[in-house]
C-alpha cells in the first residue's frame, strides 16, 4: 500500500568528545540508523543529524592533561569519532559540533526566551570547591568512602558497590579528583530552569503517546516526587558558552548539548537549498498531536524524533521538551529510549577485553555483522541487550553466510557461465516470488515500530523458503541434464529473485552489503516498492562473495587487542 509522504527529522543522542566510540555507543547509532535508511527506502523525506558533545569540566580537565587547547582535543575526537560512525556505515545527513556558531545562536535564544517568560531564576548555592585547583568540583569528581557501605573510592553522586545515591556532602574522607584535596564549600549564583512551570504541558504531551509506556511510567514516578529546579550555569573556569551578560557564568552542558540537533540541523540547512528550519522547529508551524508514524491525508507537518538511551531519558523527556515549549519550539513527536549493552551476559569490562572500541572491532570484524546482530536483538523496547560472542559467530555464520549470500552463490554462477550473465524471461515459481512480495507490509510494520528482532526472524523464514526451493529444484542436478537449458536458467533466476527480495528487506540493516550485491545484480539502489516487480531478462555481473564466516581466532584477537588498548592508553 502506497504510504503519504513523510517529512521526518531524526537525531540519536550526541557522544561525548573525550573518548573514544566503543560498541556499547553503536547501540543507539545502529538503531537509528536502520530505522532512517528504512524510512528513506519507502520514499519518505528524512533527515539525519547528529554532533559530537564538545562542551564541559572533563574536556576542559582532559584538554589541560594532554597539554593543548580544549578546541584541538575536541576536534581530534570528532575525526576519531566519524571515522568509525563511517565504517559501521551509519549514514549521518550532517554530523556537526555543540561547539559550534550555530549552537551559540540557539543556546542564547532558548535561554533568553525562557528568561523573559519569567522560567529562570536565579539564586545563591553552596557547592563543593577545590581550593588547589580554584575550581568548583562536579558530583563526579568528588571521590571518598561510601556513607552506606564504606566502599572506598566512590564518586560523589553513587556507589559503584552498593548502588547507594547520596550527595558529595555525605561522603566520608571526601577529596578532589582532580588535586587530591579536601574540598570545601563555597557560595555562588547559579541559574535554574523553573520546570514545574510546564507540568500540565509536559503532562498532556506524555499523554500523546510520544514516549514509551515504561518510560511514561517511570516519569509519572517523577511527577509523584515533584519537579525540581534544574541548574543551569557553571562557574568558570568552564568549557563553554558564557551566559549572555552574566560573566564568568556558563551554560551547563546538558543545556546545550541537546540543543545540538538544532544546531546540526540549522548547518544542514545552510547548505541545503530549500530546507527550511522553522518548518521542523517552530512550534506554530508543527503540533503534537499527530499519529506518530501514520501521517493523516493532507497532512504536511514535519516529525521530530529522537533515539537516545535509557540513562538520559530525564533530560529529554521533561527538561528538553519544556524548554522548547518555553522558547516557541515545537516538542519531538516521540522520543524513542533504548537499553544498555552487556557482553557475555556482564557489564563491558576492560580487563576481559569485552570494553571493545569501535575502530578495534572493525580492525578484525566486518562491520555489517554487528549491525546485524544488534538488529536480530533489538526490539522497540527499553531492555537491555546482550552481546554474546559464541552466539554472535554462530549467528552471522548460520544467518547471513549459510541462509542469505548462499542462495545467490548458489545460482548466480550458472546463469554467468551458462547464460553469458542474462536472467531468464519468467519466473520458475511466480506464486512462491508472490508469497516473499505479501510479506512486504508486515516487515515494513516492524522496521516503523522498531520491532527489529522480529522483522530478522520474518526475514529468516524466508530466506530458509528460498533455500528449500533451491534445495528442491537442484540447479547442479539439472545443469547436467541434457536439453534443460531452459528450465535451468529460470530455477536460478527464481533463486536470484527471492535473494533480491530478501535483499531489499535487509537492505537498512546491511547498507554496504546491499551496495555490493546491487553492483553483483547491476541494478539501481532498492526503494521499497521496487520489490514488487521481479528482475527478468536482465544481465548480471560474476557473483563475489559477499560476507566470509566468522571465526573463534577473530573473536580471540578483538578481545586480546581491546586488552591492549588499556595498557596503551586509558579509555574514557
Amino acid at each position: 500500500m502506497q504510504q503519504q509522504p513523510r517529512t521526518i527529522l531524526v537525531t540519536s543522542a550526541l557522544p561525548y568528545a573525550n573518548g573514544p566510540i566503543h560498541i556499547g555507543h553503536l547501540v543507539e547509532y545502529i538503531q537509528t540508523d536502520i530505522w532512517v535508511r528504512f524510512q528513506k527506502m519507502r520514499g519518505h523525506q528524512c533527515y539525519y543529524v547528529c554532533a559530537d558533545d564538545a562542551h564541559g569540566t572533563p574536556i576542559m580537565l582532559k584538554a589541560r592533561q594532554e597539554g593543548i587547547n580544549p578546541e584541538i582535543l575536541i576536534a581530534q575526537v570528532a575525526k576519531a569519532h566519524q571515522a568509525d560512525f563511517a565504517a559501521f556505515n551509519i549514514g549521518f545527513d550532517q554530523y556537526h559540533s555543540t561547539h559550534s556558531e550555530e549552537n551559540r545562536y540557539y543556546s542564547e535564544l532558548i535561554y533568553q526566551r525562557n528568561w523573559e517568560a519569567g522560567h529562570i531564576s536565579n539564586h545563591v548555592i553552596s557547592q563543593a570547591y577545590d581550593p588547589v585547583e580554584n575550581i568548583f568540583l562536579p558530583d563526579r569528581f568528588i571521590k571518598g568512602q561510601c556513607p552506606k557501605c564504606n566502599a572506598e573510592d566512590q564518586y560523589g553522586d553513587n556507589c559503584e558497590v552498593c548502588g547507594a545515591s547520596y550527595s558529595p556532602g555525605d561522603l566520608i574522607s571526601p577529596r578532589s579528583a582532580i588535586s587530591g584535596s579536601e574540598p570545601v564549600q563555597k557560595e555562588s549564583t547559579h541559574f535554574f530552569f523553573r520546570l514545574n512551570d510546564f507540568a500540565d504541558m509536559l503532562q498532556n504531551w506524555i499523554k500523546s503517546k510520544a514516549l514509551q509506556p515504561e518510560v511514561a511510567n517511570k516519569l509519572a514516578e517523577w511527577f509523584d516526587a515533584g519537579l525540581k529546579e534544574w541548574d543551569i550555569s557553571r562557574d568558570a573556569p568552564y568549557f563553554g558558552f558564557e551566559i549572555p551578560k552574566q560573566p564568568g557564568k556558563y551554560f551547563y552542558v546538558w543545556l546545550d548539548a541537546p540543543i545540538g540537533y538544532m544546531a546540526s540541523f540549522q548547518a544542514l540547512c545552510n547548505r541545503t537549498p530549500g530546507l527550511d528550519f522553522a518548518s521542523f522547529w517552530d512550534a506554530n508551524v508543527n503540533n503534537t498531536e499527530t499519529n506518530i508514524g501514520n501521517n493523516t491525508e493532507g497532512n504536511t507537518k514535519t516529525e521530530l524524533y529522537h533515539f537516545i538511551g535509557k540513562d538520559i531519558m530525564y533530560f529529554h523527556t521533561l527538561f528538553w521538551p519544556a524548554m522548547l515549549h518555553g522558547a516557541g519550539f515545537r516538542t519531538p513527536t516521540a522520543v524513542f529510549c533504548h537499553g544498555f549493552l552487556t557482553v557475555d551476559g556482564q557489564k563491558m569490562s576492560k580487563t576481559r577485553g569485552t570494553f571493545i572500541r569501535a575502530s578495534t572491532y572493525q580492525e578484525h570484524l566486518n562491520p555489517e555483522a554487528l549491525r546485524y546482530y544488534f538488529a536480530a536483538k533489538l526490539g522497540n523496547g527499553v531492555d537491555d541487550i546482550d552481546l554474546n560472542l559464541q552466539d554472535f559467530t554462530a549467528k552471522i555464520n548460520a544467518d547471513l553466510v549459510g541462509k542469505f549470500v548462499n542462495i545467490a552463490s548458489r545460482c548466480a554462477n550458472f546463469i554467468t557461465k551458462r547464460f553469458a550473465g542474462k536472467l531468464a524471461v519468467n519466473l520458475a515459481a511466480p506464486e512462491l516470488y508472490a508469497e516473499f512480495i505479501a510479506c512486504n507490509s508486515t516487515v515494513a510494520e516492524l522496521y516503523e515500530q522498531r520491532e527489529y528482532a522480529k522483522a530478522v526472524r520474518e526475514i529468516m523464514v524466508l530466506a530458509d523458503k528460498a533455500n528449500q526451493y533451491i534445495n528442491t529444484m537442484q540447479p547442479w542436478v539439472v545443469a547436467k541434464q541434457p536439453g534443460q537449458e531452459q528450465t535451468l536458467q529460470e530455477i536460478c533466476t527464481m533463486g536470484l529473485n527471492l535473494f533480491r527480495v530478501l535483499l531489499g528487506y535487509l537492505r537498512p540493516i546491511l547498507p554496504a552489503i546491499a551496495i555490493a550485491s546491487e553492483d553483483f545484480l547491476q541494478i539501481r539502489p532498492l526503494t521499497w516498492d521496487a520489490l514488487h516487480s521481479p528482475l527478468l531478462d536482465h544481465t548480471i555481473k560474476p557473483f563475489k562473495p559477499l560476507l566470509t564466516r566468522i571465526t573463534p581466532v577473530q573473536i580471540a584477537a578483538v578481545i586480546e587487542a581491546s586488552k591492549q588498548d588499556l595498557k596503551t592508553q586509558s579509555v574514557s
